[in-house]
């Protein structure tokens, strides 16, 4: 009798994530402290801030505003009616013992971003990425613990409330997300839109960019969701994507083991590479929410939405699709030159002034980007204005230099130097009588590798050339140059 072999059980995962953006305001969401990021301990603090007895916290209408912006470049529904409230938790960096937030009327709701993989053909595979809301809050403090381990060995701690009071919004993603990549694409994508609306610098190490990410895993083709398990301290989008990957393989180990996944937080350990247990994971109902009593609710007026709208950018996931529908760029071109506006705006300027826009596109994402990342500089920090990239690309497609002259003058005009003087007395040769007589020359002083190539060794075409190339100063025309060779080698 034969025993059936068992069908091994697919896993999908169900990935969420809660992620909570600093927002770029000069001062606190309820009170005049600064936010600037490095202050000394305790420096950037105030009454309201630091709950004491008898004051009250004044909306910042620029949080509005900016929550605003993230909600429409989201797709979200924004709310004409919205409130604050209090979110009940005791926790040693919260210093009034509430976080003043959001719960049932959110500023923005149902919304959605398009996300995009590159596969390893160089295609775009695009996915649609639901937004369940997106309400504003402010951060509590930080603990800084002290000892050999951060948290089990710490001998003390130590509290900075300079971030209480930061203004945040949080942004919960539907759970549409399947794999580590997905998230870690989804989290940067969100960077992208935040920055190009210049209502959030995005900056992970300084805590600008948190993302907490929600997993569970069921069976392929089961409707009901598994247990839910979050996972916390992810500091980079490689961690994000490395925790996820991470998390699904421990729980279907564990279900495969017939072990109970629990709804509980864990923590990324970067040094092991691993998520391990922190608590069992509070309810909202463990938060005690109830309306904020000493702020009143908001309302979006026609022309406050109207203007805001009217100041939204083109966004990064449009600007993808006109460059390959538009300009004819390829998936990899696109997403490099829209990762930071500047970028984007650098090239368009480019563009604008005439370059060519494939051109343009490779001397900014290969040479100009090699050259930045080296001397870990911005685009915004070089000296070559996009004008003149313009006018390098123009020289070079109108035969007056050769690609190989312009990039071995590059550095020059990165620091600064104008075209016209950088390739000053350097115009290429190319006139065909001139060439002729130059290459007439070279072939009569090599009589001996004449004969080898017309014996078979065609390879030898590129020693007439460089020949050519060097008795120029490599000011040769590089194609008409080839020709000629090629044509004065094979006559007779």
């Amino acid at each position: 009798m034969t025993t059936a072999t068992p069908v091994k059980t697919e896993y999908e995962a169900i990935i969420g994530l809660e992620t909570h953006c600093q927002l770029s305001t000069n001062t606190k969401i309820f009170s005049s402290s600064s936010t600037a990021f490095d202050a000394d301990p305790n420096t950037n603090i105030d009454p309201v801030c630091m709950g004491l007895p008898g004051v009250l916290p004044v909306l910042n209408v620029k949080v509005l505003e900016y929550a605003v912006k993230a909600g429409l470049a989201l797709n979200c529904q924004i709310a004409r009616y919205s409130k604050f409230d209090r979110k009940q938790y005791f926790y040693p960096d919260l210093p009034k013992n509430y976080q003043i937030s959001q719960y049932d009327l959110p500023i923005a709701e149902h919304g959605s971003i398009e996300i995009e993989i590159v596969d390893d053909a160089g295609n775009p595979i695009r996915k649609r990425i639901g937004i369940t809301r997106l309400h504003m809050e402010e951060d509590a403090g930080k603990l800084v613990h002290a000892g050999s381990d951060r948290l089990a060995g710490s001998s003390y701690s130590l509290v900075d409330y300079n971030r209480a009071g930061v203004p945040l919004v949080e942004i919960v993603s539907e759970p549409d997300l399947r794999t580590g990549q997905e998230a870690a694409e989804y989290a940067q994508e969100l960077r992208r839109i935040m920055r190009y609306l210049g209502v959030s610098d995005g900056n992970m190490q300084e805590g600008s960019l948190r993302c907490d990410v929600n997993i569970s895993v069921r069976p392929v083709g089961q409707e009901k969701f598994g247990t839910k398990v979050e996972i916390k301290n992810m500091n980079s989008f490689s961690a994000i994507q490395k925790a996820i990957d991470y998390e699904i393989e421990r729980q279907i180990a564990a279900i495969e083991a017939g072990e109970k996944i629990i709804q509980e937080t864990r923590l990324w350990e970067e040094g092991s590479q691993r998520t391990s247990s922190m608590r069992v994971k509070e309810g909202s109902s463990d938060y005690r929410y109830f309306p904020e009593p000493d702020l009143a609710p908001i309302e979006v007026s026609d022309v406050q939405l109207e203007t805001w709208k009217s100041e939204l950018p083109e966004l990064p996931a449009q600007k993808r699709h006109r460059y390959e529908n538009e300009l004819g760029l390829s998936a990899y071109d696109t997403r490099v030159l829209t990762e930071d506006r500047p970028v984007t705006e650098y090239f368009e300027s480019a563009i604008k002034a005439g370059a060519n826009p494939k051109s343009a596109a490779n001397w900014i994402t290969q040479d100009i980007a090699a050259y930045l990342n080296k001397q870990k500089l911005t685009i915004s920090e070089i000296k070559l204005k996009p004008e003149s990239l313009a006018d390098v690309i123009t020289r070079i497609e109108n035969g007056k230099i050769s690609n190989a002259q312009a990039k071995e003058k590059l550095v020059d005009l990165l620091n600064g130097v104008e075209p016209e003087k950088a390739f000053a007395g350097q115009e290429l040769i190319s006139d065909p009588a001139v060439l002729e007589s130059i290459i007439d020359e070279i072939i009569a002083a090599n009589p001996q590798q004449v004969e080898q190539y017309k014996s078979g060794k065609t390879n030898l075409k590129g020693f007439f050339v460089g020949q050519v190339l060097k008795k120029t100063n490599k000011r040769a025309e590089p194609k008409l140059t080839n020709e000629l060779v090629e044509k004065k080698l094979n006559a007779g």
